[in-house]
């Protein structure tokens, strides 16, 4: 993939885990932990549907158990992970797995979490491309392309004049430099999401000042 990017001999040989998959097992992890992190809390309902490889393999590999734990903001190394469909249970959440073997995904490991709680939807794709390494490629029906492992702000806004340079000025402000920008609308004037990788920032601070610009919906940050 054009954007696939090594930063250590620990992205080749893949990431410290519990077993027994770096794709299948800490990659649908992190892919699980990116979910929690965009939707900001536990879902009440969390759908899980896995595409091709993941489909007919999640049972066995771990995939199931590590896509939930995620989403309850595991590590890959906890080693609470393979219970992670027990405890989700006891915080009240509600878990179903649609597997769909035999429909074409962009990626063999595909993965579509939807989160819900009260009138609050949330769609995300990602795919784990080896090596615990992910992508995700969807969010709420916009194509995007998040990578584990940079910083990176997730900025859901309405479309309007001088909204990019807003959230550009506050990020300057904290001399934090912008490595990678890519803006995604509905329409024009409609819902836009704006993805920002970023130099490592204090985030609270940002975070806190970015809230108060006018028709900014939702800021996220993960690392």
């Amino acid at each position: 993939m054009d954007n696939l990017r090594y930063k250590s001999v620990f992205d080749i040989i893949g990431p410290v885990m519990i077993g027994p998959s770096s794709s299948h097992t800490a990659g649908a992890a992190r892919i699980g932990k990116i979910v929690r992190s965009i939707f900001g809390e536990l879902p009440e309902k969390l759908e899980i549907h896995l595409y091709e490889s993941f489909a007919k393999t999640y049972r066995g590999h771990g995939t199931d158990v590590a896509l939930v734990a995620g989403v309850l903001g595991m590590d890959t190394d906890d080693e609470r992970l393979p219970m992670a469909p027990q405890l989700a249970f006891e915080q009240g959440m509600e878990i179903s797995y649609v597997p769909h073997p035999e429909e074409k995904a962009e990626h063999p490991n595909t993965a579509r979490l939807i989160a819900k709680k009260g009138d609050r939807t949330m769609t995300v794709t990602g795919i784990s491309i080896g090596g615990g390494m992910i992508q995700v490629t969807e969010l709420n029906g916009f194509d995007i392309a998040i990578s584990a492992g940079v910083p990176t702000f997730v900025v859901i806004h309405e479309d309007v004049p001088g909204m990019i340079a807003r959230v550009s000025s506050v990020l300057s402000e904290h001399q934090i430099n912008i490595a990678q920008m890519n803006v995604t609308r509905e329409a024009k004037g409609e819902k836009a999401i704006m993805i920002l990788e970023v130099d490592i920032p204090n985030v609270k601070e940002v975070i806190e000042e970015m809230k108060l610009i006018p028709r900014l919906h939702a800021v996220n940050f993960f690392n």
